[in-house]
């Protein structure tokens, strides 16, 4: 059961953000797993299952990164993650090719959401006939989404948009290359106790719609092959 992250975690985020070396990560590796691996593991487990339970035909997944860097991609940076994060996703190959539910705890602050981040680009095509096919049901998530106010639509949109929507209220889904439906914020006290459980059971029952939406994208016919 996550009981909340502590000083301890912050403190060590900090560490490892100006000493990210391997002498200093091993003299301090009991308090990565004690007070900032293990959390995230058991906070992850109660948002799956969470998750698991509100659709439990979807074949769900978690995952929590482990701090360790790929060394092919250091890129001058040090070996080491100065931030953690879980996934809720379904199995892929290429994760980032399915939407996904995430966490992110960094030195700074912390994030949560629901994210495409490299959808295929005959998935957003499929988005965009499935819009025009069907422009309401979009319509109706676009405005519930502009009436809260614990998340931002976040997107990297094509140079060009690809064709003209149905109407104004759905532009911005015809420029999108892939997007991030999420929250940002600074450290809270929430963190540190029970608190942020409820907080995330929240924001993810709102975002599963969206989910439901995105992830049977797949699933259409492919609008270059239409006659």
């Amino acid at each position: 059961m996550f009981t909340g992250f502590t000083d301890e975690t912050v403190d060590f985020m900090w560490g490892i953000r100006f000493n990210n070396e391997r002498s200093w990560f091993e003299a301090h590796k009991q308090v990565y797993l004690t007070h900032f691996y293990r959390p995230m593991c058991d906070l992850a487990d109660e948002v799956y299952e969470f998750l698991r339970q509100e659709r439990p035909d979807a074949g769900l997944i978690r995952k929590v990164t482990r701090i360790y860097r790929d060394a092919r991609r250091l890129h001058g940076r040090g070996p080491y993650k100065e931030s953690l994060w879980f996934t809720v996703e379904q199995p892929a190959e290429q994760w980032t090719s399915r939407p996904a539910f995430w966490f992110e705890l960094m030195p700074e602050g912390w994030s949560y959401g629901m994210g495409y981040w490299m959808p295929k680009p005959v998935t957003m095509a499929k988005l965009r006939a499935r819009i025009d096919r069907d422009p309401r049901t979009m319509e109706r998530l676009t405005r519930a989404l502009g009436r809260q106010r614990e998340f931002t639509l976040d997107a990297e949109n094509y140079r060009r948009p690809k064709s003209a929507a149905p109407s104004k209220l759905l532009e911005p889904w015809y420029q999108v290359k892939s997007f991030t439906i999420s929250h940002q914020e600074k450290l809270t006290d929430e963190l540190f106790s029970r608190e942020i459980v409820g907080r995330l059971r929240s924001g993810y029952a709102f975002l599963l719609p969206y989910y439901d939406y995105f992830v049977t994208l797949d699933g259409d016919p492919d609008p270059r092959e239409t006659p």
